[in-house]
């Protein structure tokens, strides 16, 4: 049985991809074969192979499976900024229907574990019309939420839960990541809030790491929480 979850965040640089690494590292340590797929991303780096970026390299590292780059990141464009605005930029059409069938061919492969990590928040849009949360939609994929825990968390995240919801989709779990050295002010006081509102339960709390490494963040999921320890 392939495991399969759709990893969002309260908006962006609030640690999607260490996040995803870090269920990729659990799931590895269980022993299941895993896989991940950036479908867009953009800041992407000219290389010699093409255009690579750095979080579809750093999920293709934390994977068991070897799966090549344009499969792990269909979708690799050059500036960091709004994936819309940067296909457009780059006369690419980013259709729905076309990353989840790339998705899909992934989900359907080797893999037990599969992590699909999206781009900024839930509503990102990809056209004037669509927008990235239709592809978790269109594959009817439980969803893992990526809380930045910094002033204003709350807020974002109940109202990404709400979206997801909204869309018919089951908030599967959420992380809090401590993305600033500095920490948060009332941390546990907000840490139990989000426990009392989100409608799912906390997968895991990240403390800051300086380093990001998603090995040892690894250590502070519980991946039972997901996938029951029967199976």
């Amino acid at each position: 049985m392939t495991h399969t979850f759709f990893v969002t965040g309260t908006n962006t640089e609030v640690g999607k991809t260490y996040v995803s690494a870090a269920l990729l590292q659990a799931a590895a340590a269980r022993g299941l074969q895993t896989a991940a797929v950036k479908p867009v991303a953009s800041g992407c780096e000219l290389t010699e192979q093409g255009l690579r970026n750095s979080d579809a390299l750093t999920l293709q590292e934390a994977m068991t499976l070897e799966l090549p780059y344009q499969q792990v990141n269909p979708v690799a464009l050059e500036p960091a900024i709004a994936p819309h605005i940067a296909a457009m930029e780059a006369r690419k059409n980013l259709d729905a229907g076309r990353l989840a069938g790339v998705c899909r061919g992934v989900m359907s492969g080797a893999a037990e574990f599969v992590v699909i990590e999206g781009a900024g928040g839930w509503r990102v849009p990809l056209t004037p019309r669509t927008m990235l949360s239709d592809l978790p939609r269109a594959l009817q994929l439980p969803v893992i939420l990526v809380v930045g825990m910094e002033l204003g968390c709350i807020n974002h995240a109940l109202l990404t839960a709400e979206a997801i919801r909204r869309d018919g989709l089951q908030l599967a779990g959420w992380v809090g990541n401590f993305v600033r050295e500095s920490g948060m002010v009332r941390a546990e006081e907000n840490l139990g809030t989000l426990r009392a509102l989100l409608p799912a339960p906390c997968l895991g709390v990240l403390p800051f790491d300086a380093q990001a490494d998603y090995r040892n963040a690894a250590a502070h999921l519980d991946l039972s929480l997901l996938i029951p320890d029967t199976e």
